[in-house]
């Protein structure tokens, strides 16, 4: 004969309960927190100095009638590089809200992460602009410099059209490097975005000043007051990034079996070859 718990016994048992529940949300959001601060702290500081030492290349330089058509896409190219060298294994070093976007598509962050990266791009980008405005021997505001615009000859579907094509190479590079079947091939990751970054800037830069990158268009827009065409370089890389990734993702990338199978195959063939 079992005997039925008393009133009091039930209380006790749903209080008691209460406090668990809460105290384990509570760890698991302190240990999220513990685990992402550092990661989103890198990628404020990593778009800051993307855009501090990026749009200082684009600066006049003194003497100079013509400001040389290389400068600022080797400049933002190499400060990719040394971005990603920094902080590649911290944060993943995206410092791109499309990339945000590919990194929760690709699994390699969460869907909270990815929008908590996109909100510190943004404000890295902003403060990274606005010293740059403090510190810089020229009206920043006035000459508008640093801010993407097509060229005068292109319209905004046109200009949609190029930023599209140029995010969509960054975006299978950016595939290509996640691919598990270059896993062993990531020694040298920030030489390779570092100037795929600079050559596709290279290609773009005359026709709409190759941006690649919203948040990187949205802290000069600010500052400066802007938006004409703003839409362009916030549709353009979404979309060009966001597709050929889903492409590549179902495919071009091969399952893990598939993945395991290529690298014993690989290595065997290394052994056989020794």
């Amino acid at each position: 004969m079992t005997v039925p718990p008393s009133p009091r016994s039930i209380i006790v048992s749903v209080i008691d309960s209460k406090p668990t529940k809460s105290k384990s949300e509570s760890k698991s959001i302190v240990t999220w927190c513990r685990s992402q601060w550092k990661a989103i702290v890198a990628e404020i500081i990593a778009t800051m100095l993307l855009m501090l030492l990026g749009c200082m290349a684009c600066i006049p330089i003194d003497g100079l009638e013509i400001h040389p058509p290389l400068y600022a896409p080797i400049g933002f190219g190499l400060v990719i590089l040394c971005n990603v060298q920094i902080f590649g294994h911290i944060s993943g070093a995206y410092m791109n809200p499309f990339v945000s976007v590919i990194g929760i598509i690709y699994g390699k962050i969460s869907f909270v992460t990815g929008i908590l990266y996109i909100i510190a791009q943004c404000v890295g980008a902003i403060f990274g602009y606005g010293i740059l405005i403090s510190v810089s021997p020229h009206n920043m505001l006035e000459k508008g410099i640093c801010v993407t615009h097509p060229h005068p000859n292109l319209n905004d579907y046109q200009a949609v059209v190029i930023e599209m094509f140029l995010t969509a190479v960054l975006s299978l590079v950016i595939c290509a490097l996640w691919d598990p079947v270059n896993a062993k091939m990531l020694e040298s990751v920030a030489i390779k975005f570092g100037f795929t970054v600079a050559g596709l800037s290279i290609a773009g830069a005359p026709l709409t000043g190759s941006s690649m990158n919203p948040a990187r268009s949205f802290a000069p827009a600010l500052w400066n007051g802007r938006w004409q065409s703003h839409w362009v370089y916030w549709i353009g890389p979404l979309v060009g990034g966001i597709l050929p990734a889903l492409f590549y993702k179902y495919v071009w990338m091969k399952h893990p079996e598939a993945v395991n199978t290529a690298i014993q195959d690989s290595d065997q063939r290394k052994d056989e070859d020794r």
